[in-house]
């Protein structure tokens, strides 16, 4: 047995953690069949001293190991080293990493928050001396809304829209920068400009961010931390000793884009030879009243330069650049042009009548989306935007015809899934919410990057399954949920997005299906991570909520204004239904994940008791016993998402189980096989149908072509997820309807997680339909688990693996047991044969089966 896969807090060698008690993780790894970790040592050092000594802990335990010696000294990088023991107590080789601590409670020391009044974005900067052989430097630095920090006229990262969004009343992030490369002997320059952000929105919208409590002007706080090699420390930090002045960026805005004026620019501002005399000192700002902590979320990056597929002059002077894809990001442009001259380029994810269109009814005035570039006309002149990004896939042109190439902007997190099948419609799904869902996560999980940019916390609800199964979002979840607690009222309640400026306590309020998100996320965390820190951490705001929200239960039902948003032929809002039943369902799903985790950290609580009190109060107002459905006086029809909500929480009676999704199958039969769900039932629909052996007309709905499906969308040239069923739909880059992707996995592959950190799995493909061969590769918190299946006339082929610390329920099609051949041989199906499967239950190793009869 091996160890490698070392991460720190989630994080491959984190530069900057300010965590009191960082957590260490691992994968073991194996040949054969059935290894097991049985202990594990860890050891911490600094420099040659040892620190921590974990010693020889008897535990299956690869991550969530937290460190438990003294006090960690800020600033300080720490090595540390691995070992493990397996079944038969041999030890592995050590393997080893390492992690440094941010400022912690050291802080920023004398530094201080700095700005300056200024009429466009402000540049500054300071100079200073280097004086010997430097071991390390460091950069600490928040600059609000977003800084581009520079020294010696280099970048300081390839991070932008940085530092991450967050409520700044009670939360201000800085990140650590290693920037000993950059410094050089003698005279040095460190510089930034800033940018608005949210923190100092200036463009009036309907969510108020241009008036929240913290709104300001841009501001800088940074602490530069230079150690020699004779062991002085030097630092430079903000002050009034920094100057300051209005650079060549006249204007930005997250909605209306950016205006940069090239004639403004000041060549070398950011180097030492700099004459900065005519420039002002900076001048001392309040501070902002959330408390400063190390960012530890993945930036966010440009991870994509792209070409476009065409470019076409529409009309003399006006061109359209096709990128080819829905994205998000912006277009960075190289051209010449003679001073003063002034390009345009708009965004936006459509073209009508020889136009992009960029409306945003949210947002007052008419520049949406919208980047210029006024050229200095002094050559060759690139640029690109630093302080905003878009959604779109065309960008209209006009003033000069540059050469333009998109730069695809998201959270730098990892994919962690690869999927194929023989049936191209899936592949393509999948791809199309992966693109989709990494285009909507820019520091938080956001709705459309075109409209909004907002923190929609039903939209993550839905969501998080589908994107947990494809993307490594351990860290910027975590964090996210920090902004959940951070928006969190006296009351206890909480808004429908986070962050908030205030807005979505009373606008589009309450909602229980969107806020509800707190407690599943967690327990979604859980899932995928094993994460019980997390519940510790939240589990006094989470009950604030849930009681807030069992305190406005009337009758026995929740209210909410929202419910299942956006069904077919419901485009400007809510589905018909009665709200109360989809509010209450969620409530009680909430509640029943609420306990789990109470259970989990040995809290005490009664959530399981008011959960069926709820059940029953739905199946008191709305359950007709007699035919088996779910309806409300307000329905207009049949509402599938008032039969599947319940079914998939189960709040069905079991006797009437069976019945209901009968009618439920019925219903989408005499449909022709089409949904008729919003974003709340969408998800649940498939998985649904195929647990109650309806996977045939499950797999018709997900491969319908025509209107209301996914597959329309991509019959009208989509290649992302979008908001609306109708072809004319608003969003075209929006993931609250694409979660077909979650059934795609767990049926049609047919892995299934458990729980407790992948701990178990189910592999049972169960939606075959219309397929022929599919595969999926996961990269879980304990391993790689691999599956891949292919059916050949009569024969059925499954390939397992299954990594170390975690045990495997594989279901395989067959007419009995006996029809099975298993590797290794001696392997025995461990349940009888019933709805057509044989089970086994095996650990780690790569296991094969072949079904003669499937």
């Amino acid at each position: 047995m091996l160890v490698g896969s070392l991460k720190t807090e989630y994080a491959v060698r984190p530069l900057g953690t300010d965590a009191d008690r960082p957590r260490f993780s691992w994968v073991a790894t194996a040949p054969g069949y059935g290894a097991r970790q049985t202990a594990y040592q860890v050891q911490l050092t600094s420099g040659d001293t040892e620190v921590w000594d974990s010693g020889k802990v008897p535990s299956a335990q690869s991550f969530g190991i937290e460190y438990d010696g003294p006090p960690l000294t800020p600033r300080t990088r720490y090595h540390w080293t691995v070992r493990l023991w397996d079944a038969d107590d041999r030890e592995t080789p050590t393997a080893s990493d390492w992690f440094e601590t941010a400022l912690r409670n050291e802080g920023f020391a004398n530094a201080q928050w700095i700005g300056g009044t200024t009429d466009t974005a402000p540049l500054l900067r300071r100079a200073f001396t280097v004086d010997g052989d430097i071991q390390r430097a460091r950069l600490y630095a928040s600059g609000l809304g977003y800084a581009d920090l520079r020294l010696n006229g280099q970048p300081v990262t390839d991070a932008v829209l940085d530092p991450g969004f967050t409520d700044y009343g009670r939360t201000v992030l800085y990140v650590t920068h290693d920037v000993t490369d950059l410094l050089q002997p003698g005279d040095n320059a460190v510089g930034a400009e800033l940018g608005r952000g949210f923190f100092a929105m200036n463009t009036p919208n309907v969510w108020r961010w241009h008036q929240a409590p913290w709104t300001s002007e841009p501001r800088l706080l940074a602490r530069l931390v230079i150690e020699y090699a004779d062991g002085r420390v030097t630092e430079v930090g903000t002050d009034d000793q920094w100057r300051v002045i209005g650079g060549p960026t006249v204007s930005d805005s997250l909605y209306t884009g950016e205006t940069y004026d090239a004639r403004r620019a000041l060549p070398g501002w950011d180097t030492a030879a700099f004459d900065d005399s005519a420039w002002s000192s900076a001048t001392l700002v309040d501070a902002p009243a959330g408390r400063l902590r190390a960012q530890e979320h993945e930036p966010i990056r440009v991870v994509e330069t792209v070409p476009p597929v065409a470019v076409d002059e529409v009309r003399p002077g006006v061109w359209i650049a096709d990128f080819g894809r829905t994205t998000a990001g912006w277009a960075r442009l190289r051209v010449t042009a003679g001073a003063g001259t002034t390009i345009t380029l708009t965004y936006g994810e459509t073209v009508a009548n020889g136009n992009v269109i960029a409306v945003n009814g949210h947002v007052d005035g008419d520049r949406i989306q919208r980047d210029e570039y006024i050229a200095a006309g002094s050559g060759v002149e690139e640029w690109e935007p630093r302080f905003s990004y878009k959604g779109f896939r065309y960008v209209q042109i006009e003033g000069a015809r540059p050469d333009v190439e998109l730069r695809v902007v998201n959270s730098d997190v990892a994919s962690v899934t690869a999927f194929t099948s023989s049936e191209p419609a899936y592949e393509q799904f999948e791809q199309a919410m992966r693109r989709t869902v990494l285009s909507n996560l820019h520091g938080i999980p956001t709705d459309t990057p075109f409209y909004e940019k907002n923190g929609w916390t039903g939209d993550a609800q839905v969501g998080a399954p589908t994107m947990l199964a494809t993307l490594d979002l351990a860290r910027l979840f975590g964090k996210w949920l920090g902004d959940i607690r951070d928006s969190q009222a006296d009351s206890g309640q909480l808004p429908v997005i986070v962050p908030t400026s205030g807005w979505g306590f009373e606008e589009l309020s309450p909602a229980t299906e969107w806020p509800t998100v707190y407690p599943i996320l967690l327990h979604e965390l859980h899932r995928a991570y094993g994460d019980e820190r997390l519940v510790r951490e939240h589990w006094d705001s989470l009950t604030r909520y849930l009681n807030w929200e069992l305190d406005r239960v009337e009758d026995g039902l929740s209210i909410s204004v929202l419910g299942d948003w956006l069904p077919p032929g419901y485009s400007d809002g809510p589905a018909p239904e009665d709200r109360r039943l989809t509010a209450t369902a969620y409530l009680c799903r909430a509640l029943l994940a609420a306990a789990e985790l109470g259970d989990l950290i040995g809290r005490p609580h009664d959530y399981r008791k008011a959960a069926a009190e709820l059940a029953d109060g739905i199946n008191r107002a709305f359950l007709d016993r007699e035919t088996g459905i779910y309806r409300s006086a307000d329905d207009p029809d049949y509402r599938q998402t008032s039969n599947v909500v319940p079914l998939a929480f189960g709040i069905v009676p079991e006797e009437l189980a069976e019945r209901v999704a009968a009618n439920l199958a019925t219903d989408v039969e005499q449909r022709g096989f089409h949904l008729n769900t919003g974003c709340l039932g969408v998800g649940l629909l498939l998985p649904v149908l195929t647990a109650y052996g309806y996977g045939e007309a499950a797999t018709k709905v997900a491969l319908q072509r025509s209107y209301p499906s996914w597959g329309y969308w991509f019959e009208q040239g989509a290649d992302t997820m979008w908001e609306m069923w109708e072809a004319d739909s608003r969003s075209r880059n929006h993931y609250f309807q694409g979660t077909v992707v979650q059934w795609i996995l767990e049926n049609v592959a047919g892995l299934r997680n458990l729980g407790a950190g992948w701990e178990r799995i189910v592999v049972r493909p169960d939606a075959r339909g219309a397929t022929t061969s599919a595969s999926v590769r996961t990269t879980t918190i304990r391993g790689r688990v691999t599956l891949s299946w292919r059916q050949v006339s009569r024969v059925f082929a499954l390939e397992v693996h299954v990594p170390v610390g975690m045990t495997a329920e594989v279901h395989v099609p067959s007419d009995s047991p006996t029809d099975v051949a298993a590797v290794p041989q001696s392997l025995a199906g461990e349940a009888t044969y019933a709805d057509g499967y044989t089970s086994y239950t095996v650990g780690a190793g790569i296991w094969n089966f072949t079904s003669r009869t499937a």
